[in-house]
């Protein structure tokens, strides 16, 4: 005769849950934590609006952003970490986001062209213009004789750099969130305004430097400029709020995603 069975009792059976809360628990904080970067890089990125409140002798009409920057300009120092910073803050949210989050095509795109934004802009904190010249006659003078420091030149394609992967980043993102299944809603809902009016104030932006070039005026290149930065930073907060408010990915989302 055969000695009777009883059910399994081993110390495993009662464990899975265990698991799964640390599963749930360590991607939430990871997005929180990535959050928290976007959110404080989208803040020091718009320090340039303390313009309004010191006395920098320059038209936030007519000027660069970046001549606030400039090593002759009385607050350089204050707005050159802060834009540091803020491509520090960035670059490490999209790397973070490059290695622990799912590989998703438009994605994984999107946050490539956002680590280009955050270490193009950091780089350009460390390329300072010598001078302000919208600002300053002998300035221009010096820079149209190929008289200023190579810094000028650098500075030109490190912020052309820096546009450059902020709108690649925007609108691939943007795509990301409207294929994703409901994942990022705030983004997908207003993701493509944003990319929109970016699109429209980089467009107003490179017709006013053309029109500085050709000596018919600023065209109001400060305005459009801070229309720009502004929109970026706008977005980058709506960015955050997504991954800060998604719920995890279903297998059949994360499915539907790739296939897209």
């Amino acid at each position: 005769m055969s000695p009777p069975s009883f059910p399994s009792t081993t110390a495993a059976d009662p464990m899975p849950s265990q698991p799964t809360r640390q599963r749930a628990g360590g991607p939430r904080r990871l997005r929180l934590a990535l959050a928290g970067l976007l959110l404080l890089g989208a803040l020091l990125y718009t320090t340039w609006a303390f313009e309004a409140f010191l006395t920098t002798g320059l038209s936030p009409f007519q000027t660069y952003v970046s001549e606030l920057a400039a090593e002759d300009q009385p607050y350089g120092t204050f707005f050159r970490t802060a834009d540091l910073l803020a491509g520090l803050c960035v670059l490490a949210a999209a790397v973070g986001a490059l290695v622990r989050l799912p590989r998703r095509g438009w994605a994984t795109a999107g946050w490539l062209g956002l680590g280009l934004y955050g270490a193009a802009t950091a780089v350009d904190s460390r390329l300072p213009l010598s001078c302000a010249p919208t600002a300053d006659a002998a300035c221009a003078a010096r820079e149209a004789a190929g008289a200023v420091p190579w810094t000028h030149s650098a500075h030109a394609v490190s912020s052309a750099l820096a546009m450059g992967g902020a709108l690649l980043g925007m609108a691939l993102l943007t795509v990301a969130a409207r294929r994703g299944a409901g994942e990022w809603p705030a983004l997908a809902r207003t993701g493509p305004v944003l990319v929109g009016l970016e699109l429209a104030a980089t467009a107003w932006t490179l017709a006013s430097v053309a029109a500085i070039e050709a000596g018919r005026g600023t065209w109001g290149l400060g305005a459009g400029q801070r229309l720009q930065v502004l929109f970026i930073a706008v977005w980058t907060v709506v960015l955050a709020r997504s991954l800060a408010a998604a719920a995890p990915a279903s297998p059949s989302s994360s499915a539907t995603e790739r296939r897209g």
